[in-house]
């Protein structure tokens, strides 16, 4: 089937492939799609209408490979051979890897998803250099986690994110099923969130005297929002009436509502008042488009540093504190699993090990001696 490359950057959905007659018209039954001359590509606005279009408009025609442009990650390098040149994929291995992506695309996996699975996947198939996927067995798997994972100091983590790539390229794209469940997964580290005092929270929030920046940094932790939810909202999510903020499509696809205090709406319409944004609650420099992660990341450590806190604050510091404090405050866990948007209360009982409201009620025996 047919390729095409779709490539998410702020407000524009940039569509790349070779010149085919079929697919200039599919494309040209979207109204809303031109052609960039200069750059040889067709160009769409990035809204959810327009990429649900796409994906109907070319469903049964062409596999839409569907990326977003992103800050750089932190990524497991690829293996580079004796010879120190960059390893060389074999043509049907590269062929599988864009299958791959497409699926991940079609399944609607998210981005981040799509980009990691497909990092990992190249990886493995570089490892082995000319071996093709029907020549790979579970003896290989083993081998790589051994002589590449194991023995560069890869983290736990990325064993297990590798070994659930390669479980769903196996089953879904190559049609033969490796026994990966006899492979011995790593424990997970059961580390506990990194919590903020109440005072320390409030130091960063008033650091900032750019009220976008406090704005930012305040909404963060009294919604304990993700960074991406917060970079995601749009004008319409906010309800000032209902004092309540609309998260649509985060993480696993959920949608969820949590309450905006009268303090921190009056904030917000203060800042909507000066710098006016046109479609998204934070827009960078250029009306119309999103803040960046990247500028959002020196906002917060410029404001860390300014607080005077010698520690590696990141955002999701935040979203931790709010959620602690929260529990502190007496908030039922069940009404925190739903603020916070997690599937499973397990995961929200956690801040029950880092809440010191029960701790500091116990009185050590070293205080009677």
């Amino acid at each position: 089937m047919k390729i095409i490359n779709a490539l998410i950057e702020n407000s524009v959905i940039t569509l790349d492939f070779p010149y085919d007659k079929e697919l200039i018209a599919c494309i040209k039954t979207i109204k809303e799609a031109r052609w960039n001359v200069s750059e040889k590509v067709w160009q769409m606005p990035n809204e959810k209408q327009f990429i649900d279009l796409l994906f109907s408009t070319f469903k049964g025609i062409a596999w839409i490979n569907l990326k977003r442009k992103t800050r750089p990650r932190t990524i497991l390098p690829l293996k580079t051979p004796k010879s120190g040149k960059d390893t060389v994929l074999l043509p049907e291995n590269r062929k599988n890897i864009e299958f791959f992506i497409a699926f991940l695309n079609s399944k609607r996996y998210s981005p981040n998803t799509i980009a990691t699975y497909s990092d990992a996947l190249k990886c493995f198939l570089s490892f082995f250099e000319s071996k093709s996927v029907e020549e790979i067995d579970n003896n290989d798997v083993i081998r790589f986690n051994n002589e590449y994972i194991l023995e560069k100091g890869y983290s736990a983590s990325y064993q297990n994110q590798m070994i659930n790539a390669l479980k769903l390229f196996f089953d879904k794209i190559a049609n033969r099923k490796l026994d990966l469940e006899k492979l011995h997964r790593p424990k997970r580290e059961k580390k506990l969130p990194n919590v903020l005092s109440k005072e320390d929270v409030k130091l960063i929030l008033e650091a900032p005297q750019n009220q976008k920046h406090r704005a930012m940094l305040s909404l963060v932790y009294a919604c304990g929002l993700r960074r991406s939810e917060l970079l995601n909202i749009r004008l319409e999510d906010i309800h000032s009436g209902r004092m309540i903020l609309h998260i649509h499509q985060s993480k696993g696809k959920k949608d969820r509502i949590v309450p905006l205090s009268k303090k921190l709406m009056d904030m917000l319409l203060s800042y909507q008042k000066i710098y006016k944004p046109v479609k998204w609650l934070f827009e960078g420099q250029n009306a119309g488009e999103p803040y960046s992660e990247t500028s959002l990341e020196h906002v917060l450590k410029k404001a860390v540093k300014k607080a005077g806190i010698n520690k590696p604050v990141s955002l999701h510091w935040l979203r931790h504190s709010y959620a602690t404090h929260l529990l502190e405050n007496g908030t039922d866990l069940r009404y925190i699993q739903e603020l916070l948007g997690h599937n499973s209360s397990k995961t929200t009982e956690i801040y029950t090990h880092v809440s010191t409201k029960s701790i500091q009620k116990i009185k050590s025996p070293f205080d009677d001696l």
